[in-house]
């Protein structure tokens, strides 16, 4: 391959040059692999070079010549400098190639020497055509083409009338031009026909952080990420300068102010603002302080020329709105960021006081106060508490954050309620709203002088809570907190509710967070605190529920009883919560999920961030359960995108989207969140929802087909679900999937000993779905012992009886799993093939209903494949390791495909140092010394 421009600082791309663009970033790449062109368009600083460099490094490997030009605006009036940059070192390999009329026009145009009619004429059109068609009869050729709109007029036309006529000849074009809006058509015209044009967006938010993370500015909160997100506008160059800003500024903003804005982006704008007259600088200033300026507002802070103002900046296209029109915008955040960093101090305080008075809103009023007023004022500190508690009950936990640091800064030492209640109260609002570094890094300032006991426990609380499911991290605050606590039973409450959390996610002990949970319900009724009361009732039934204890009802009966706390009935650990549990485990469908949309739509009001993110994902698993894949998706999708955004969460909402994932998505992406959440649970040392991300790998394993992965994930969820002494069936429903593996793999013994113990737990409980699956199962392992007709009978009596629960999902796997029993039972008069084909439309018919693509490509594969011999029972090499405990088998049996004790560990997700102690108890037990003996072992039962 020949490569006329030096790719190689291209081909040393960062992961990050990809970051929230790999959607377009596929169809250019698919674009470019089906002989097509790509035009990269889109504002300065959103990325379009970057994402040019990326491709082209990727694709650029493929084509034999590729020619790269990159123009800028300095040079844009120097005629054919595009042409020279493209063609320059190319032309000694072409030139013997081109007629002499057009070789000469050529050499003219790239040296600058010969008649300059030549250049202008026919032949030069031609000697560009002829060029490219002379280097593409060697092989592909890839032209790169950035700042497209800086290319020279003389160039652009050149490309433009060959790109028009190269048709089939193999040159592609990559290229990048900066647009405004969707104004790209223009440029097309030096393209081909077929290019395909892709505009970059604004970045989400999520994405401005990912980007942040990647380039070394960590440790920022998410309100900071969210003020960079929206000065920035989404524009990724514009967030990476913000973000540099901060990390060099040893001083933060102050709550509420703005973000303090570079050199480097202000120059973007400053220009124009100096074009500004004075007053509708301050005009502007006024407006750029403003929540939601409008031309009224303006006048009422005494801007009497406002619309004069405003219409000398939309001129400048300072604005984007009309400026007779009721709001003020500006064309883009980082105007207004820019103008308020650059004003003086006094100058932004006038404009803060000013609106102060003018503002409508309270809220808005108080803030504007503050920002206002320097030093201490007992005044301000109240009309600022005032107002976040009126943010709190509007549901904006976030902007009560904001203002309860305000007010404490402003309260004087000394004054009742003093500074750090105030702060306290903010990292409690912070909590609520998912900014749980904000949150801990208040808390942890406030114990650095705080001295009351009370104030130092509900500091102590936020910093635990702050932890969320990584408690083992803050084991070393229990210890203080008890100390802090003394022998008040309401603060005791708190400290022994905390405890309970730690027993169960941190020791996987549920009978210990049972029994902590209500000696912390009884110190709170002691104490009169109703709060903490509900909330360790709530999560006593939760606890009770999991484990199948039958004490669950009564306790929700006993959490749900007047009088009730608003802020615990929709919390997501709340009696709300705990009803839901135990509604879904209990085939209650469509009561769980009235329940369910009635608190989720009550957090999303107040803007409780955590019990958003969970509260998305049980109705996600509610809907799942029916059989709504599309939705389930949908819901889950969005739990871990607001997940990912706050940093809460994350690995419940991993899971659970990847059982979405591989009922109704893409199968690798559920393997590849389910091994995330598993990742996520075993940093945070949470047993308790590693097993679920393993029952959901293995759900992944056994859709994409892999039954023995899935064998291994699975009973790995048995061993830590028995350890944690959890034994109701329908809490994690893996039992089914592991029972229906083991049958594919041929243990089937195993597979029954799975179904009649998980039988006799749902039976206790009166689980009527688990066990209508449990029945398909047994059937399962009855088909592969040769009795046909009793699991065909018996696989139609469970998808009657879950289509009538509503399990819509399950139903269609029976009837996929009673299609292929009936088309291996090859009798006509029983459902033999022909029935059975019917029986396949019926399952693709069920799946596609409830929008299971994968399953439904399990069906149509099936059904193309025809009739299939049983699983075979456990081969030699099973029976060499007869006699050794499910672990010892696992881990043999990876010994003899060959893996490492390391890879043994990752693929059963246990130490390296439980593989090496396992192995030595198989050698103990086979009677046997090294690994290699194990190979021997099975080599010598596979040869008899």
């Amino acid at each position: 391959m020949t490569v006329r421009r030096d790719f190689q600082e291209s081909a040393r791309c960062r992961p990050d040059l990809v970051i929230g663009r790999e959607e377009l970033f596929g169809a250019a790449r698919e674009q470019l692999r089906s002989g097509g062109s790509v035009l990269l368009h889109g504002p300065a600083g959103i990325g379009k070079s970057t994402v040019l460099r990326a491709i082209a490094a990727e694709y650029g490997r493929t084509a034999r010549t590729v020619l790269r030009c990159s123009a800028t605006e300095s040079e844009s009036h120097l005629p054919f400098l595009a042409l020279a940059d493209l063609f320059g070192l190319v032309l000694d390999e072409v030139a013997d190639r081109l007629p002499a009329a057009q070789r000469d026009a050529l050499e003219s145009a790239l040296t600058g020497r010969g008649e300059p009619t030549l250049r202008d004429g026919l032949a030069l059109r031609l000697a560009v055509l002829s060029a490219l068609r002379a280097l593409a009869a060697d092989g592909p050729v890839l032209l790169v083409a950035d700042d497209m709109q800086w290319l020279d007029a003389a160039s652009a036309e050149l490309l433009g009338f060959a790109a028009r006529r190269l048709g089939d000849t193999p040159v592609q074009l990559l290229c990048a031009v900066r647009t405004e809006g969707q104004e790209y058509d223009r440029f097309l015209k030096s393209s081909p026909p077929d290019t395909l044009a892709v505009r970059l967006g604004p970045f989400t938010r999520t994405q401005v952080s990912a980007l942040l993370d990647h380039r070394g500015y960590t440790g920022l909160s998410r309100s900071t990420v969210r003020d960079i997100h929206r000065t920035s506008g989404g524009n990724p160059l514009f967030a990476l300068e913000l973000g540099r800003a901060l990390a060099e500024n040893p001083t933060p903003p102050r709550p509420g102010e703005p973000l303090p804005v570079p050199t480097s982006l202000r120059t973007l704008v400053l220009n124009r603002l100096d074009m500004l007259s004075e007053e509708a600088r301050r005009t502007l200033l006024v407006a750029s302080v403003g929540a939601r300026p409008t031309q009224a507002l303006l006048h009422a802070a005494g801007r009497d020329n406002a619309e004069a103002e405003c219409a000398q900046a939309a001129a400048l296209g300072l604005l984007s709105t009309d400026p007779e029109g009721p709001t003020v915008r500006f064309a883009h955040p980082l105007i207004s960021a820019a103008l308020y960093a650059e004003a003086p101090a006094h100058e932004r305080r006038a404009a803060h006081a000013a609106l102060s008075t003018a503002a409508s809103d309270p809220i808005e009023r108080a803030r504007h106060l503050a920002l206002a007023t320097t030093g201490t004022d007992p005044k301000v500190a109240a009309r600022l508490a005032e107002a976040a508690a009126l943010a709190r009950d509007r549901g904006a936990p976030s902007v009560a954050a904001s203002l309860g640091l305000l007010a404490a800064r402003h309260t004087p030492v000394g004054s009742v309620p003093g500074g750090d209640e105030r702060r306290l109260q903010a990292a409690e609002d912070a909590i609520t709203a998912g900014e749980v570094d904000l949150a801990r890094d208040i808390a942890r300032e406030v114990l650095t002088r705080a001295t009351v006991p009370a104030q130092r426990v509900r500091a102590w609380m936020v910093v635990i809570e702050s932890a969320g499911q990584a408690l083992g991290d803050v084991d070393a605050a229990f210890p203080q907190v008890l100390a802090d606590a003394g022998d008040d039973p309401r603060l005791l409450a708190q400290v022994h509710y905390q405890l309970a959390w730690r027993a169960l996610v941190v020791e996987g002990d549920f009978a210990e967070a049972r029994e902590e949970a209500a000696h912390a319900a009884e110190l709170a009724a002691r104490a009169g605190d109703r709060r903490s009361e509900l909330m360790a009732l709530s999560f006593q039934a939760s606890t009770e529920t999991l484990m199948g204890h039958p004490g669950a009802p009564e306790t929700i009966k006993r959490a749900l009883k007047e009088p009730q706390d608003p802020y615990v009935a929709c919390h997501h650990n709340g009696a709300g919560s705990a009803r839901f549990r135990w509604l879904l485990m209990s085939d209650q469908l469509p009561e769980a999920r009235t329940v369910i949309t009635s608190l989720l739509r009550e957090v999303q009001r107040r803007g409780m961030v955590e019990s958003e993110v969970h509260f998305q994902r049980f109705l996600a698993d509610t809907e799942l359960r029916f059989g709504h894949c599309g939705r389930a998706l949908d819901l889950a999708r969005e739990s871990l995108r607001l997940a990912r955004d706050s940093g809460m969460g994350v690995g419940a909402s991993a899971m659970l989207t990847s059982l979405a994932e591989a009922s109704g998505g893409d199968v690798d992406k559920a393997l590849a969140l389910a091994k995330e959440a598993a990742e996520h649970a075993e940093e945070d040392g949470d047993q308790m929802y590693l097993s679920l991300a393993l029952a959901a790998l293995g759900y992944a394993h056994l859709v994409a087909g892999d039954a023995q992965s899935a064998v291994v994930a699975l009973r790995r969820v048995r061993e830590l679900e028995q350890g944690l002494g959890i034994t109701d069936p329908a809490r994690g429903r893996w039992q089914g999937d592991l029972a229906e593996a083991l049958v594919a793999v041929g243990e089937t013994g195993e597979a029954q000993d799975v179904v009649d113990t998980a039988r006799e737990h749902a039976l206790r409980l009166n689980r009527e779905s688990m066990l209508a699956v449990l029945d398909r199962s047994e059937a399962l392992v009855r088909a592969a012992r040769g009795d046909l007709d009793t699991a065909v009978a018996q696989l139609t009596g469970v998808q009657d009886r879950l289509a009538k629960l509503g399990y819509g999902l399950e139903e269609a796997r029976t009837a996929f799993a009673l299609a292929r029993l009936r088309v291996r039972s090859r009798t006509p008069g029983q459902g033999g093939t022909a029935a059975g084909a019917m029986s396949f439309d019926e399952a693709a018919r069920l799946f596609r209903r409830c929008r299971a693509l994968p399953w439904l490509r399990q069906v149509e594969a099936a059904a193309a494949a025809g009739p299939t011999a049983p699983p075979k029972p456990a081969g030699e090499r099973e029976s060499a390791l007869a006699g050794l405990a499910a672990m010892e088998r696992q881990v043999a049996a990876l010994v003899m495909e060959g893996a490492t004790n390391r890879e043994i560990a990752a693929r059963l997700f246990i130490s390296v140092k439980t593989v090496e102690a396992t192995l030595t108890r198989v050698y103990r037990k086979l009677g046997i010394r090294s690994r290699v003996d194990i190979v021997r072992l099975a080599a010598g039962h596979h040869g008899r």
